[in-house]
């Protein structure tokens, strides 16, 4: 088994040191998050930084490399206010990941996929996305130890298939076909292998049984 120390990680080479660190802590969440400026120029980027910051209210974060390039999404958040995160599914995963190219136009357009407008959202969702969220910028923090940007957006909607909506409000991203990711480039679907009960310190876990009705 490999060994590797704090001591170690600056005489790695750079490009084997990215990928190890970033794909050592597991799979994550990965989407497209869509923004447009004041202009009317859309955005879109492939962000594997996205976590679940509270309930209630619903915070959603998500972190921004460094400005030492211009970040446009963080500059069109920053300048409207909203931004919408889009699950990736396997149907358009190729053009997803072909937006973190750096392109000089709109990825929508350049990756072939497509805007698309709600009535309560001022940023572009992208229309081949199954899951959807819309957010409205509520804070953002730039962290002291590596200028990383923590931006925390609050959810304003919600678009999710029916049939993906369980009456207990939990969402089968299963049957949504959402993907997941490792490190910076690889993708993943996934097979759920059990959802379990609230945990106690009296009761042994068990099986929960789907709740299939939509009804919320």
């Amino acid at each position: 088994m490999e060994h590797i120390i704090a001591a170690d990680l600056p005489n790695l080479e750079q490009g084997y040191r990215r990928n190890l660190i970033n794909s050592i802590t597991g799979f994550k969440s990965v989407s497209l998050v869509g923004t447009i400026n004041r202009s009317g120029i859309t955005n879109l980027a492939v962000f594997s930084q996205i976590f679940h910051l509270g309930a209630d209210p619903a915070l959603i974060g998500v972190l921004v490399r460094p400005q030492t390039t211009p970040r446009h999404t963080l500059m069109n958040m920053e300048e409207t206010g909203y931004f919408t995160i889009n699950h990736i599914r396997q149907d358009f995963l190729y053009q997803a990941h072909h937006t973190s190219a750096r392109w000089d136009h709109s990825e929508f357009h350049a990756c072939r996929l497509t805007p698309w407008y709600s009535k309560g959202m001022k940023a572009p969702y992208v229309a081949e996305a199954n899951i959807r969220i819309g957010l409205q910028l509520a804070e953002t923090q730039t962290l002291a130890i590596n200028k990383t940007v923590l931006v925390i957006g609050a959810i304003e909607e919600i678009w999710v298939p029916e049939n993906c909506l369980g009456a207990d409000g939990f969402v089968d991203l299963e049957e949504a076909g959402s993907l997941t990711c490792s490190g910076l480039d690889s993708y993943h679907s996934t097979k759920k292998v059990a959802r379990l009960t609230y945990a106690k310190p009296a009761n042994i876990p068990r099986l929960l049984k789907p709740q299939l009705s939509t009804e919320v």
